[in-house]
């Protein structure tokens, strides 16, 4: 074999001693191939250092066999922990995936799907439901499959894989006003453009209703999802007179910055003030004290939506998802207010009155 031109798919089945047919298979569905077959096409693809021609093959199977998944952020892990297992899944299938993030802000979400679809891709991966009319505009002229992922609320759309906000908050909630609490105040993401945020306000408002509570509007505040967002959370609460006993926040990263930002001013989680976070990601369990969330199924989400993209690509017909379930875990941040001792009380006041 000379190094003067380029190997090519037949190359790579003559050195694996397989049929054409075989070696594409096996590096198009390798899933669908013996073992000791997809082995020995691998191990000439790397001897020969083989690189599939991906222009040539779209124009042939008019099909990129490339899936592209459009994240809010990737710094928070419960997103990475999705991605993982939605390219596993589609790496099973032959697919590959291409992985975007538009940062909370919606126009970028249309100019990042534009510049994907000029580069070619068979379907879409989305998050939430709440999306400009543009984006489900230029999957229609485009013909491109898509799934919603983590959200169900304010949608009908049968493609979607995630659970309901609004059912998760709820529960929340109710185990904070059953823990006896009634000075809640929230941490909540950007509403705007974001159904998941808008349900867990509603779905938190709700349960304190039920239970004749009012959500204050000045115990409300919108916050990025991130550390920061949580400690400015009890800068603006735990600065006065006026304090709640429990800070319900959209997700684990708030909540654990609001964990630390007590640390730094000497306000004791949960004695002084209770904090809950949203997500149970892997730092939920070890941050001290450990941290009172809601459960998601985060890996499974990723699974399902990777199953069902490669369904709709392949125009199979599904029936439409129900939503996944999700637990409140309690852990040592959420305080019974029964428990909370007079010194415990006394403590909160004079923090209160030193700002």
């Amino acid at each position: 074999m000379t190094l003067d031109r380029r190997s090519t798919l037949a190359d790579v089945a003559r050195l694996a001693g397989v049929s054409l047919g075989s070696a594409s298979r096996a590096l198009s569905v390798p899933n669908e191939v013996k073992p000791a077959t997809l082995a020995k096409v691998q191990q000439a693809v790397a001897q020969l250092g083989y690189v599939r021609n991906g222009a040539a093959q779209a124009l042939a199977s008019r099909r990129t066999r490339t899936v592209a998944a459009i994240y809010p952020t990737l710094s928070n892990p419960i997103f990475s922990v999705s991605i993982h297992k939605l390219q596993q899944t589609l790496w099973k299938y032959g697919y590959q995936l291409l992985v975007a993030s538009h940062e909370y802000e919606p126009q970028r979400e249309i100019d990042l799907l534009r510049a994907i679809v000029e580069r070619g891709v068979d379907a879409i991966v989305l998050v939430g439901t709440d999306h400009s009319h543009e984006v489900y505009e230029l999957a229609r002229q485009y013909g491109l499959p898509y799934v919603l992922t983590w959200s169900f609320d304010d949608s009908t759309y049968p493609h979607c894989v995630g659970f309901s906000y609004y059912d998760a908050a709820y529960e929340m909630a109710k185990v904070v006003v059953e823990s006896g609490h009634t000075r809640i105040a929230l941490c909540n993401g950007f509403e705007v453009s974001n159904e998941r945020a808008r349900a867990r306000v509603a779905g938190t408002r709700a349960a304190l209703k039920a239970a004749g509570i009012s959500l204050r509007r000045d115990w409300v505040t919108e916050q990025p999802f991130n550390f920061e967002g949580g400690r400015e959370a009890v800068r603006r609460f735990m600065g006065s007179e006026d304090c709640p006993t429990v800070l319900i926040c959209g997700t684990d990263l708030q909540a654990i910055g609001a964990i630390d930002e007590c640390r730094i001013r000497g306000i004791r989680v949960p004695e002084d003030l209770s904090i809950t976070g949203f997500d149970d990601i892997e730092h939920a369990a070890i941050v001290v004290p450990p941290l009172t969330t809601v459960h998601v199924p985060t890996e499974k989400i990723g699974i399902l939506a990777a199953q069902r993209i490669v369904e709709l690509i392949e125009g199979r017909e599904m029936p439409a998802f129900s939503p996944l379930e999700t637990t409140v875990v309690i852990r040592k941040s959420l305080l019974s207010i029964q428990k909370t001792s007079s010194l415990g009380r006394s403590k909160r006041a004079s923090l209160s009155a030193s700002g």
